[in-house]
């Protein structure tokens, strides 16, 4: 096991970043994985490509210790987006509601797919502020419902879905979960869901490219792989005939990946798992706290939700119209980079986040304060 100061130990960033939620710089584990697999492919010996095949199989193993889906109803991706249109092409019939306000590669998926396929139908959820409840979901769910698609944590306003709760009420319809914004960070029961995406360039600090698709028995007896490639179609190369898609999740995959982001991710997976997600999640809410406090104190307006039970890393900051200039300005003069939008600050905290950048972070609300 690794400790959760060992973990921490592994952030390499400048003081001063609060911005996991839009990309997570890489982690020493991470940096020497990639620099151990390109000097291996820059001098190639003897059975080194046949080497980087297995790391499909690698990254796969650490995506189901994560998810807890099996190795084969998982498939890497290149991106979260991949794996929502894979997702949301397949789906066969009926309604697929979800929120309007939810990231757009979530959006995007299932309104392209209703483009091209005519086959489904987006309605749109009506939510408390992009926050999607099972309490809404229950009250707007009809017969012709035939899956929900949701962000484990929602982008805007930092809001952590309870998707147990929201299985509950949906009953068997098909759950799809875009867990990009949680994912290694947020302790949830992701075996209720029906599909589970994720990229790794966030939380899990991998960087970009990398990215997984894992589908419950169900949902693979219920989506079509409508991009599946030959690398879909089950073990071996395919010459002169087009087989039929393999009956799992490999199938909902065009070409072969990149072995070495396949590295990447699991390198990172692998030192998630050596210290628990529990652990992680707990480091994260300790300094969220500590942020909302220090907002506090500067009377800077708080609009995420104060709720351990309702959040995962991300802290967001509402002032005033005429103030978020000033808030925005201050953070940069102080170093503190942040996620800056037309009405809010999203501050993301990581379990590495140092003493140094939330000193930082008090000196940016101090400037604020005396201008605002």
């Amino acid at each position: 096991m690794t400790t959760i100061e060992e973990f921490a130990a592994g952030f390499g960033e400048e003081p001063g970043y609060l911005d996991y939620g839009r990309v997570g710089p890489l982690s020493r584990a991470v940096r020497a994985e990639a620099l151990g697999q390109y000097e291996a492919l820059a001098t190639s010996r003897f059975g080194t490509v046949d080497r980087m095949s297995a790391e499909n199989g690698r990254v796969r193993d650490a995506i189901s210790a994560l998810t807890g889906f099996p190795t084969e109803q998982i498939s890497f991706q290149p991106n979260a987006s991949s794996g929502l249109m894979h997702a949301a092409f397949g789906l066969t019939g009926g309604d697929v509601l979800l929120s309007a306000a939810e990231f757009p590669s979530v959006t995007y998926a299932a309104v392209r797919a209703a483009q091209a396929m005519h086959v489904v139908t987006p309605v749109w959820l009506e939510t408390d502020h992009g926050r999607v409840t099972p309490a809404q979901l229950r009250d707007q769910l009809t017969d012709s419902t035939s899956a929900v698609m949701v962000s484990l944590v929602d982008s805007r306003t930092g809001y952590l879905a309870d998707i147990d709760g929201i299985r509950q009420v949906i009953g068997d319809r098909l759950l799809i979960v875009d867990a990009i914004q949680g994912f290694g960070v947020a302790d949830v029961p992701y075996e209720v869901a029906d599909v589970v995406v994720s990229g790794g360039q966030k939380w899990a600090r991998a960087g970009w490219g990398t990215g997984f698709l894992a589908l419950s028995e169900r949902a693979v007896a219920h989506l079509t792989p409508v991009f599946s490639g030959w690398v879909g179609s089950g073990p071996g190369e395919r010459w002169d005939e087009v087989v039929d898609p393999a009956k799992d999740a490999s199938a909902f995959t065009v070409s072969n990946a990149d072995p070495i982001a396949e590295a990447r991710f699991a390198a990172a997976l692998e030192e998630i798992a050596a210290v628990g997600v529990a652990e992680i999640s707990a480091a994260i809410s300790d300094t969220v706290d500590r942020v909302i406090d220090l907002a506090d104190e500067f009377a800077v307006p708080v609009a995420s939700s104060r709720n351990p039970a309702e959040r995962a890393g991300i802290v967001v900051l509402e002032p005033l119209p005429e103030q978020l200039t000033v808030l925005a300005a201050a953070l940069f003069n102080h170093g503190v980079t942040a996620r800056i939008r037309p009405t809010s600050v999203r501050l993301s905290v990581h379990a590495g986040t140092t003493e140094d950048t939330l000193d930082m972070l008090r000196a940016a609300f101090t400037s604020y304060a005396s201008a605002a």
